[in-house]
């Protein structure tokens, strides 16, 4: 960690106080290990600091739920389990504990990362991305001059660490809306070590009862959405993967290679396709992968023992 350049830590949620040199802080397990240098050749000079910010971590509603920029992946862990999403039949919240397991982090990491730290790092392997994507998430940024914009969270990340705001904006929270929380999921991840990081992790969500939308992320630089009417065909699925992703989309880098992380895109989605064409619950499904099917015995053994 470096970061002997900062001159003052400011407590602030007002974007109208930032600055050229300035740096949201809210978890800072990305921001403590990048340093200074965090975004560019010029070294940062302030750290706006959002942990006395106050915002509820989870807000649900008949509507949905609302998730703050400064929720810890423990609070997002916790949220399946809670007396308030209990009784409520909002079947993808199966995604939730496995996107956090996805994280491959220690106690330490889960109580001090953030889901807006997740989010606004941009990197292909956020796994609060391919949650919030996957779910038709919709992110509110504030801006300095005191407005405020959504943008969903497909569209947030535009590249390999890049995303849509603009200097001195900060992401407030994430809605995800009951008509996406209603749907059945699926979820498939590969990586190429043992819990390493994700090389490819997809989510598969069946609106309606009939319409497929895949969330294609890891695999890829930025989110990749695909939307039916219906579950396609195998050979249906393949095209429309082949179309909407060109071969310089898919990310390159220690964690997997383009070639790899396409062919496992094909692969999983298939499975995903399968697995949401078939009755819930049909035995003998190909799960490749881990973290899914989520044993719910399991995870609430550990979060009571947490």
């Amino acid at each position: 960690m470096d970061m002997n350049t900062i001159e003052a830590v400011v407590p602030t949620t007002d974007p109208a106080q930032w600055r050229d040199g300035d740096a949201w802080l809210a978890g800072g397990t990305v921001l403590f290990s990048y340093g200074s240098l965090a975004f560019g050749p010029r070294p940062l000079k302030r750290l706006l600091d959002l942990g006395n910010a106050g915002w509820t971590p989870v807000t649900i509603s008949d509507a949905g739920i609302e998730l703050a920029a400064t929720c810890t992946i423990a609070e997002l862990y916790g949220l399946p389990g809670s007396a308030e999403a209990a009784g409520r039949a909002w079947p993808a919240l199966d995604l939730v504990r496995p996107c956090c397991d996805s994280f491959v982090a220690s106690f330490k990491v889960w109580n001090m990362s953030t889901v807006g730290g997740n989010l606004c790092t941009s990197l292909p392997a956020g796994p609060v991305i391919s949650l919030c994507a996957g779910l038709d998430g919709t992110a509110t940024v504030l801006a300095p001059g005191g407005t405020s914009r959504s943008v969903p969270v497909a569209d947030f990340v535009t590249g390999d660490a890049r995303n849509c705001l603009a200097p001195g904006e900060l992401l407030r929270s994430v809605f995800l809306p009951a008509s996406a929380l209603e749907s059945r999921v699926a979820f498939r991840r590969l990586s190429l070590s043992n819990l390493g990081r994700s090389g490819v992790l997809l989510v598969g969500r069946l609106d309606g009862g009939h319409r497929l939308v895949l969330t294609v992320t890891a695999a890829t630089k930025r989110p990749v959405q695909l939307r039916f009417d219906e579950v396609p065909e195998t050979g249906d699925l393949a095209a429309a993967i082949r179309s909407a992703i060109p071969d310089d989309l898919y990310h390159n880098d220690i964690h997997g290679r383009p070639a790899w992380r396409r062919d496992m895109t094909y692969r999983l989605a298939e499975e995903i396709r399968a697995e949401l064409a078939a009755p819930e619950g049909a035995p003998g499904l190909r799960a490749s992968g881990d973290f899914w099917p989520p044993n719910h015995r399991r995870l609430d053994a550990q979060q009571e023992g947490a």
